[in-house]
This record gives structure tokens, sequence and C-alpha cells, in this order.
């Protein structure tokens, strides 16, 4: 396995649910000569041994990422790190995960019960983290688990797989400023997540985002087919921090709100 590779894989993965984000890229793609760049993807998992962020990161750090920042979100009740590579043309990696032993014990039953359905050689694969879900899904307890965490319900539903990828706004050729990023996706009419505002951060903290909506996607459940949110496009524009290098950390502030763009609608 590649960098190249396992990107290419979760990028087919996540396109495959989230057809709108492949639309986006188009868009941009035709307003320039080069390719679009990806700043980040992002992967949720929980905090069990088994398969928490230590065993998705094993998949990132065997190409020679590193392991950065260490981001706490209480309120959500998750724990996440993102992680760089030396070859600043990859894209970062950002995983967090849910921290099952804060919910109440039939909640913790549940998810223990149902990560052991995870086959070890899935677990040890280095394609773990586009393995998607390996487990039968019941819409009332995914919306049972919503009313709790949505991000709870959307793990249940989707499992391993890139929740997010993020349009490198820096890189652009003929958008400089994230206004403009964000008028040129609802012109195209993509609805953006507005929670905490359409832009999140500011030059200040070095960093600016925004997001789309998840667009909804048709899943198959026991009961039947249902429209849920599944995967969204982000758009992330960086400045340079008091040492003249450009930012590749992220703000938990904003990145609180970022998690929001899978609620429902």
């Amino acid at each position: 396995m590649t960098v190249e590779k396992l990107f290419d894989l979760l990028w087919k993965q996540y396109i495959s649910i989230a057809p709108e984000a492949k639309e986006i890229h188009d868009l941009f793609r035709s307003k320039q000569n080069n390719e679009i760049i990806n700043d980040h993807i992002a992967l949720r998992t929980l905090n069990f041994e088994r398969c928490n962020i230590s065993v998705l990161a094993k998949n990132f750090l065997d190409l020679g990422y590193e392991m950065k920042e260490n981001y706490d979100f209480k309120s959500k009740k998750l724990n996440a790190y993102h992680f760089t590579h030396k070859n600043h043309n990859y894209a970062k990696v950002f995983i967090s995960e849910l921290k099952v032993n804060e919910f109440d014990e039939k909640i913790q039953v549940f998810f223990k019960n149902l990560v052991k359905n995870i086959p070890d050689s899935i677990l040890n694969s280095n394609s773990l983290v586009a393995s998607g879900r390996h487990w039968e899904i019941s819409y009332k307890k995914y919306n049972e688990l919503y009313e709790v965490s949505e991000y709870a319900a959307w793990f249940y539903v989707y499992g391993f797989r890139a929740n997010h990828f993020t349009v490198n706004i820096n890189d652009l050729e003929n958008f400089t400023d994230i206004e403009d990023v964000n008028t040129f996706i609802k012109s195209n009419s993509y609805e953006l997540n507005t929670s905490g505002g359409e832009i999140k951060g500011n030059p200040k903290v070095c960093l600016e985002q925004s997001s789309t909506l998840a667009q909804e996607t048709q899943i198959e459940f026991k009961e039947g087919k249902y429209n849920i949110p599944s995967c969204f496009y982000e758009f992330a524009k960086r400045y340079k921090d008091n040492t003249n290098k450009l930012y590749d950390g992220f703000v938990a502030a904003s990145a609180d709100k970022i998690f929001e763009s899978t609620n429902k609608r």
C-alpha cells in the first residue's frame, strides 16, 4: 500500500455515498489547469482498545505519517489527533474517537458487542480505515443513537471510511478568499453548514473553514431503505503562524462546528 493508493481508495469509497463532493470537485477543477489539492481527511471511530485512534492511525503511520496535536471535544464526548507527513504534498489526517465510557452502560455494552464483529484480519490490514461497516444495522437503533450522539449514529451506519475530504483553498488558481469559495458553492445550489456561521475560524487563528451539509443517501437497514446524512465536503484556507510557516494544525472550536455538518437537515 502507498499513500496515493490508500487515499484513492478512500476517495472512491467517499464519493460512492456523497457524489455531490465529486460534482463540487469537478466544478473547481473546471476553473483551473492543475489538480485540486486535498488539505485533509477525517475519520471516526470508538475509543475501545480494539479499534481506537491508535489502531486506525497505524494505516498512516506505516506510510510515514506522524502523530501531532491532541484535541478534546468535551460537549460531544470526543477525543482526536491529527497526523502529518514529512512530504507536505500529502494530505493531513484527522482521526477522532467517541468516548464510549462516558455514555450509559447500555450504550457501552451495545458498542462493545458491535465491534466484536470486526474480523481480526480487517483490524490488522493496511486498509482498515476504508473497510466500512462490519455489522447489520437497524433504522430504529440508528434513531435511538442519534438522539444521544449524532457521531455515534453516523459511525454505527458507516463504520470506517473518510467522513470528509477538504479542498485546499491556498492552492486554488482562481479563488483566494473563503468567502468567494462559499459564494461559488451556493451559486451552484449546494447548501453550507451554518452552525457557528458559514466561516469557522479567522486569520488570527491561522485557519478558516467552511463545509457543505452532508448529502443524504439511501441506506439499507433491517427495516428497509431510508435516506440519512452521509458525508460532506470541506474547504480550508491556511495562514502563516508566528514562525512564518503555514499553519498545519486544527482549531478545536472550529472543528467542533464542522462535526455538525453530518447533522440531519
